[in-house]
């Protein structure tokens, strides 16, 4: 057998992706799944940004590009920046990537040294701490409940904080539990963070999804003396329904963004050279189809937690943004399916959903919870009501 490298052994495949590969093969044999796994819109990507995209291509850009990306998308990033934040960054200062995921990778690469800590508030987004751990850092969980929202108090972050600390992640609106930062909590942050040396890495991927007249506000631009501190991560994956074209961007301090394009140079090079043209007019042009598509989630969101709450077992709170609910199962815990297994785990109980009612979600140990499941509800609200009802149905199975 052939011996691997020790980092292999470090982390594990994307849970995510699993699930929706395996329902993705069940779908393939013909068994109706409802698939509340994905985290991508259902969206189709915007006429414009895919002609724009076609044009390039038959403009013959089909080259290398810039490792940095192209300098018109780079300015655009910029103006977007100033435009809605008053922030003033050079061209210099942003990094266009292959995803956002992959700028948040290029910026750890270029920041960890072998036992850097990385703080992360739990449940996150189950890539950051393997993304830590494949830069030699060790991942510092604070763990969030559901008293709090899943948001974490200044006081916890403050007493996590030691000389160790290198990066300090942050993600608002977040992923899984779709809580989100206010101006003033995300001030009182800020406020323990400038007492430290550490770096902030924010997570923005989602700062167009947001409900009920909730303000999304900059780290950077609320506390400008964390400006050289902190680097801004985003992309145009899920406020355009752009997943697959993998464009994201980091914005920061000129050299941490180039010690991110050094990295980036030796890996992937530059992002799609067409695909940089999408993210080009997704970013410049008109953006009329974004409030239609936040529209259509928040009546997703409030159908699958008013639904939720429904069914004996589960309680699931009211996210402010992003396309995911964090329902606790714990109340599912003990009982045992018709084949006589019991539910101990949140991964027992996605597997007996997927099992038992053909409905696919994400357990929460990944996400760093034993009593929840993420779902996603960017998905279509026939699908919801149909999967709720499968839940429902299943759940009362349970003896």
């Amino acid at each position: 057998m052939t011996q691997l490298a020790d980092r292999t052994k470090l982390i594990k495949p994307s849970v995510t992706l699993a699930i929706a590969a395996k329902a993705g093969k069940l779908r393939a044999e013909g068994i109706d799944i409802v698939n509340f796994s994905a985290g991508e819109p259902d969206f189709d990507t915007p006429e414009r940004i895919k002609a724009a995209a076609v044009e390039a291509l038959r403009k013959g850009m089909t080259k290398y590009t810039d490792v940095k990306g192209i300098e018109p998308l780079r300015e655009a990033i910029t103006e977007k920046y100033r435009r809605e934040y008053g922030l003033s960054y050079r061209k210099e200062d942003v990094l266009v990537s292959c995803g956002a995921k992959h700028s948040l990778y290029n910026v750890l690469q270029a920041v960890i040294n072998p036992g850097d800590e990385v703080v992360i508030p739990s449940p996150y987004w189950v890539s950051y701490s393997d993304m830590a751990l494949l830069a030699g850092g060790v991942p510092k969980l604070i763990p969030t409940g559901e008293a709090t929202g899943f948001r974490m108090k200044p006081a916890e972050l403050d007493a996590a904080l030691t000389p160790r600390t290198r990066v300090v992640m942050l993600n608002s609106p977040c992923n899984p539990t779709g809580a989100c930062y206010d101006r003033d909590e995300l001030l009182a942050i800020a406020q323990v963070l400038e007492k430290h040396s550490c770096l902030i890495l924010a997570d923005d991927i989602y700062d167009k999804i947001v409900y009920d007249g909730f303000a999304v506000h900059n780290l950077v631009a609320l506390c400008p003396g964390l400006r050289d501190r902190t680097i801004l991560i985003n992309g145009v994956s899920k406020s355009y329904a752009m997943t697959g074209w993998r464009i994201g961007y980091a914005l920061g301090p000129a050299d941490v963004i180039a010690a991110a394009g050094k990295i980036q140079s030796q890996s992937t090079s530059n992002p799609t050279s067409f695909a940089q043209a999408g993210a080009l007019e997704a970013i410049r042009g008109p953006q009329d189809e974004l409030p239609i598509m936040v529209r259509e989630f928040a009546k997703r969101r409030d159908t699958i937690v008013s639904l939720m709450n429904g069914i004996p077992g589960i309680h699931c709170l009211k996210p402010q943004g992003a396309f995911y609910v964090f329902p606790n199962v714990i109340g599912l815990f003990g009982k045992k399916s018709t084949a006589g297994k019991q539910l101990q785990t949140p991964c027992d109980v996605a597997d007996y959903l997927l099992e038992e009612a053909k409905v696919a979600a994400v357990p929460g140990e990944d996400f760093g919870s034993q009593e929840h499941i993420r779902f996603s509800y960017a998905t279509s609200l026939e699908d919801i009501e149909k999967g709720c009802k499968r839940i429902q149905e299943a759940v009362a199975k349970l003896g």
